[in-house]
């Protein structure tokens, strides 16, 4: 009988992700950890040896995967099955491996390791989904399009100006992903229950060397903050706001595969359909949005997963209680990899999607003549005219029109109303001048190009490195 697999692992995420999260990686940093630790700890006095701290870099990468499995049996306990199995490689620096430390050194430290990794790899491709919208953005800033409110047909808009209101989500996103990047810290080495009592004994009461300690691992690892307090963990609403930020971006990921969509449906707008793809067995003419649907159900995935990392903020005990563990180790890095496979799909489609201005065009015109009416208003305004009573008039017959059309399936006469109705002030000379719509959609081409100006190119700037413009290039 095959083993249960993954999705995410087998089908969704980047090999990227699936390798950072995978248990060779952190069982490495475990073992890094190790090393600086015993490292640092020679430096500042004790008696480890060279040949000890050699010992244990000469088999940082020599997993013995079978000794683990016998040792986790044995003891129950993962922490002391890899530490068994280090040292039944490393048998010099047995006795000075994991001195003065407890499992949360390894567990809590390399978690927020990853973390931050994971963090940067969804950075690089959330960057690359910007890039193609604002490109798309700009394409076609220019061309009208019907926008909606409770999906009805509204006033017009153009198609950029729609598409740059998914990046201003976006950008939301990444304001608050570099704010916990810029403030992420690591647990750092505090002893069993935070107050660092075995370092206390120790280095003999000096307070100093155990901030020395702290500061050159954290250094060592990439980071500039160590928490200053802790439990036996680092304080868990730290992952609560980790699933948060990848909850947000899997709403603002969500929203545009509605989006997608809802405007496939009308066929203005569709993702991408390979030559060979099947959209149904059944239905051969089909041409499902797979890709935007996947998106939305990982996301809703994602937005779940956020609740369950607030819950066990929220329920621990005191210094600590381990009902967070199974927990976290698959909440954190499931949404990690989720979101992962959500943005791969966002950069696909954004890379070829499809527009269909004819499509787009006989929309508007089919609505067109019921969306003129907030400028005829304000011509009659401008000729001296009660605005009350002129919406009331258009009110009248835009109510009778829609009827007439839904009822009878009589094309849409309302100019005709209007041009007929002695009581508004307006000509066919002048509803012909209104009725370009090109000249209704506002300033959303100006908005479109100043927004991308001022708030999208300088994040796109700041992080140019990670622009890729062949898809094919983005580990998938």
């Amino acid at each position: 009988m095959k083993k249960y697999i993954n999705p995410l692992v087998d089908r969704y995420s980047s090999k990227e992700m699936i390798y950072n999260f995978s248990p060779e990686k952190k069982i490495i940093i475990w073992r890094k950890l190790w090393i600086c630790l015993a490292k640092i700890q020679k430096e500042l006095g004790l008696k480890i040896s060279d040949i000890q701290i050699n010992d244990l870099n000469n088999h940082l990468y020599d997993i013995d995967w079978n000794k683990v499995s016998f040792f986790e049996k044995k003891f129950r306990h993962d922490v002391m099955a890899h530490l068994h199995a280090f040292a039944y490689k490393a048998k010099l620096a047995k006795p000075i491996l994991h001195l003065g430390v407890t499992s949360a050194f390894l567990s809590d430290n390399t978690d927020i390791i990853l973390i931050k990794k994971g963090i940067n790899i969804l950075l690089k491709k959330l960057i690359n989904v910007i890039f193609r919208i604002r490109n798309f953005s700009i394409e076609y800033r220019n061309i009208p399009t019907l926008s909606f409110t409770h999906y009805q047909p509204a006033q017009l808009t153009t198609v950029g100006k729609r598409s740059a209101l998914w990046i201003q989500s976006l950008l939301l996103d990444i304001k608050e992903l570099e704010f916990i990047l810029k403030n992420l810290s690591i647990r750092g080495v505090k002893g069993t229950v935070g107050s660092a009592a075995s370092f206390k004994e120790l280095f003999n009461g000096d307070l100093n060397k155990l901030k020395l300690l702290e500061k050159k691992l954290s250094n060592e690892f990439g980071f500039k903050n160590v928490f200053s307090i802790t439990g036996q963990t680092y304080d868990r609403k730290i992952d609560s706001k980790i699933l948060n930020l990848l909850s947000n971006i899997s709403q603002s990921s969500h929203k545009f595969s509605n989006d997608i969509r809802l405007l496939q449906n009308l066929k203005e707008i569709e993702e991408p359909f390979g030559n060979d793809q099947v959209g149904s067995s059944a239905m051969a003419y089909k041409r499902n949005p797979i890709r935007s649907e996947r998106m939305a159900s990982l996301s809703k995935y994602v937005i779940s997963l956020s609740n369950s990392s607030a819950m066990v903020a929220a329920t621990q005990w005191l210094e600590r209680t381990l009902d967070d563990s199974a927990n976290r180790r698959i909440v954190i890095s499931q949404s990690f990899l989720a979101v992962d496979a959500i943005l791969i799909l966002w950069n696909n489609i954004m890379e070829n999607i499809s527009v269909y201005p004819k499509i787009i065009e006989k929309n508007i015109k089919e609505e067109i003549p019921f969306l003129i009416t907030e400028h005829i208003i304000t011509k009659c305004v401008k000729k001296g005219y009660d605005r009350q009573d002129i919406h009331e008039r258009i009110r009248i017959h835009s109510m009778k029109t829609s009827l007439e059309m839904k009822l009878k399936g009589l094309k849409n006469n309302f100019i005709n109303k209007i041009l007929n109705d002695e009581k508004i002030p307006i000509c066919e000379k002048e509803i012909y001048q209104i009725i370009n719509p090109i000249n209704l959609t506002g300033f959303s081409s100006e908005q479109t190009l100043e927004f991308i100006k001022k708030e999208v190119d300088p994040i796109l700037e700041k992080y140019h490195k990670y622009i890729i413009t062949n898809l094919s290039d983005i580990d998938v």
